[in-house]
């Protein structure tokens, strides 16, 4: 027998054995698995199902999962876990409320678990909060279930929870209104309730319902090095192009999520021009911030600095995504739960 038989043998042998030892891990009990792209699928598995409902505007699926704690999925997507979602939630809010220093009036647009409203309220400055999402039912069923997200700030003083569109109600307010305005949203899926407020057009109204000095950030999905690099490209540097057209200058930056498995991007779009240096930790503690979990100044730094080649697809992205021409997430990726 010549070795290159034996080295195909011992090939086909050992996919075998772990195609055994992947169909006896995945006997054991439900699994939840979401596809990412061809050929990759990441899956949790699922101790019970909480919680599963259809509402008027998408799918509820709410998991208690071994590895992340309990698991929210929309539309067949992981959305939070109760395990790592303070990394999330702490990337969206604090960068943006840090650098603008004293922001008194903050819209938030989705945050339906309520982890957004829960960082924004830490910060002694802001006098009111509004926040409007568009399905109540996933309002309600994380306050149920997920608990710890809110951390209460929903029965806030300061805390104006609206229920419905987004995009409608912040139009409704006058010019100026908002000194930071956080786009806590699903990703952009075709027939899905989000998509029209990743466009130009909804960022200018958003320019012009914020303060002179005023800030908006939105999360802006997958930003790996793998993703960006993918032919078509993913939405991160669609969506930091897109608000290019609007703003004068924006800011991207990103952080490892451990449950979403891929580094997850977000970007912030600046009235003012001119780029000002920041102490961090000086202005949280002046707005009475007590010590995160996850955000400081080392972080902000290493949540800037992000990889050669993910600023290469940035800074030759041509895509601007509008209300005639958007872009859809729809063949990215797909949840299976059974």
């Amino acid at each position: 027998i010549n070795a290159e038989y034996m080295g195909t043998l011992s090939e086909c042998l050992f996919f075998f054995r772990f195609v055994f030892l992947m169909a006896e891990e995945f006997s054991k009990g439900q699994w939840y698995h979401e596809k990412l792209e061809e050929g990759l699928v990441i899956s949790y598995a699922v101790n019970r199902e909480l919680h599963k409902k259809n509402t008027p505007f998408q799918e509820l699926v709410l998991l208690d999962t071994v590895p992340f704690g309990n698991l929210l999925v929309t539309d067949g997507l992981m959305q939070s876990s109760t395990a790592d979602e303070y990394v999330y939630h702490e990337a969206l809010v604090h960068p943006a409320m840090v650098l603008h220093g004293s922001p008194a009036r903050v819209y938030i647009g989705g945050g339906g678990e309520g982890g957004t409203l829960r960082e924004v309220l830490k910060h002694k400055s802001v006098k009111e909060c509004v926040m409007v999402d568009i399905d109540g039912e996933l309002v309600e069923m994380c306050k149920q279930h997920m608990p710890t997200l809110s951390d209460g700030t929903f029965a806030s003083e300061r805390t104006k929870l609206i229920i419905g569109d987004a995009k409608a109600h912040l139009e409704q307010y006058p010019d100026s209104s908002f000194d930071v305005i956080i786009l806590d949203l699903s990703d952009p899926l075709d027939g899905g309730p989000c998509y029209q407020l990743y466009t130009s057009e909804f960022y200018t109204m958003c320019a012009k319902k914020l303060t002179e000095n005023g800030l908006l950030v939105t999360q802006s999905g997958c930003s790996s090095i793998r993703e960006v690099k993918l032919e078509g490209g993913g939405v991160f540097s669609a969506v930091h192009n897109t608000l290019k057209q609007v703003f004068p200058r924006v800011s991207g930056y990103s952080t490892f999520v451990p449950s979403f498995m891929s580094e997850w991007g977000f970007n912030i779009g600046f009235k003012e021009s001119a780029e000002k240096r920041v102490d961090v930790n000086a202005v949280l503690a002046t707005q009475e911030v007590q010590p995160l979990r996850f955000y400081d100044q080392e972080t902000h730094t290493r949540m800037a600095s992000l990889p050669k080649p993910v600023r290469e697809v940035v800074a030759n992205e041509k895509r601007v995504m509008t209300v005639d021409n958007p872009l859809f997430m729809t063949a990215v990726a797909t949840g299976i739960y059974k």
